[in-house]
């Protein structure tokens, strides 16, 4: 064995060691929130398709009308040649449904923020992280420079402590948060947030992947300056978008790198998108139902209201989290284990995941099986 593949193997076996490797499972997901994995249909709370659109005829047909009409790709960045004209008309929608004068898709909602945040903050900067912010965040943090420091999870008295003790030393400041949280699913305080980033002379960014579609949007948010999300969770596709005034959008064009240098959506992926974002106008009820799924699921389990369509179901360790999962498997439940690093240590968790097309049925049952299972502590974190 060469020193790579010693390495690899060393890395890997310390990762099963404390069962934190992960391995990839062929997955056939089927309607009404079903998957198919080695020869048994589960029934799926692990998928953030929240509204099912990947799989929804209306979609598909405007995919492939746009794939007839344009192609099956851009064919080079957006800065070159692969500007294609569905372009304009998703990013027109996506400001006017943001509140804001322009819009920019970008390849993921992993790009836009690894390009968003270094295009706007420098060595001289600073950015407030709220600590369960998803990784992209910190990932267009490292890349910026900038000094980044992080605040307890949604304590806006942290949060006010650090904008006091430290915002005045730096030339520009960023306060960065997802609106809803993507592994514990509560939301951000957004009125406070806009606030002190307008006392602190701070601009306030917030993460949407997990709200746009299924939870409705505070009147807050018109008062957040930059606001990022993806296209891959409720619209049931696959990009990233920023929507921001007409001034940050030029500047993102040129100076975000991961936007710059990234060949465009397809076609396919953003005709698909338009047509979502559509169908969201068009059904506002449907919209409404994971959100009430996952209501219904909380309320089984004597659990507050969720305030989204993701609820965790803590276990603590890794190991007890694999376990879990894998009773629930055996009862006809795809329920992913959610380990660290993805989540701190000793809150490795089920992350339950509700979509539109859930039965009643089918919720009642899960919230059983975890309320028979023992010692396992079931709670919202």
């Amino acid at each position: 064995m060469d020193s790579l593949d010693r390495f690899a193997s060393e890395k890997l076996a310390a990762l099963a060691a404390r069962a934190l490797r992960r391995e990839l499972a062929v997955s056939e997901r089927t309607p009404d929130a079903r998957v198919r994995r080695a020869g048994r249909e589960l029934i799926s709370f692990s998928c953030n398709d929240y509204l099912e659109l990947s799989t929804h005829p209306e979609i598909i047909a405007a995919a492939i009308a746009a794939t007839t009409r344009y192609g099956v790709g851009a064919g080079g960045s957006r800065a070159v040649t692969g500007n294609h004209p569905l372009y304009a008309e998703l990013e027109t929608r996506l400001a006017a449904r943001k509140g804001t004068a322009d819009a920019l898709v970008f390849g993921s909602g992993y790009l836009a923020n690894s390009g968003l945040i270094p295009a706007l903050l420098g060595k001289d900067d600073v950015l407030f992280v709220d600590e369960l912010a998803h990784a992209c965040i910190w990932a267009g943090a490292k890349l910026s420079s900038a000094r980044v420091l992080a605040f307890a999870h949604n304590d806006m008295s942290a949060l006010t402590v650090l904008l006091e003790a430290e915002r005045p030393a730096y030339r520009r400041a960023v306060i960065a948060t997802e609106t809803v949280f993507s592994m514990d699913g509560d939301c951000a305080p957004l009125e406070t947030i806009a606030a002190l980033a307008l006392e602190h002379d701070a601009w306030a960014l917030t993460d949407d992947a997990h709200g746009l579609g299924v939870v409705p949007i505070p009147s807050a948010a018109q008062r957040i300056p930059l606001q990022m999300g993806t296209l891959s969770k409720a619209v049931g596709g696959y990009g990233g978008y920023v929507c921001a005034s007409a001034p940050v959008i030029a500047l993102l064009r040129n100076r975000a790198r991961s936007f710059v240098y990234s060949t465009g959506l397809p076609p396919a992926t953003v005709a698909a998108a338009i047509a979502a974002l559509d169908f969201f106008d068009r059904n506002p009820d449907y919209c409404a139902r994971p959100l009430a799924n996952a209501r219904r699921f909380t309320r089984a389990l004597g659990l507050p209201d969720a305030t989204s369509p993701i609820v965790p179901v803590i276990t603590g360790s890794a190991t007890a989290a694999l376990t879990l999962s894998q009773k629930l498997a055996d009862a006809g439940y795809l329920v992913t284990a959610i380990r660290p690093p993805t989540v701190p240590e000793g809150t490795a968790r089920l992350r339950v995941t509700f979509s539109a097309s859930h039965r009643p049925e089918d919720i009642d049952r899960l919230a059983d099986l975890l309320r028979a299972v023992a010692p396992i502590r079931i709670a919202a974190s």
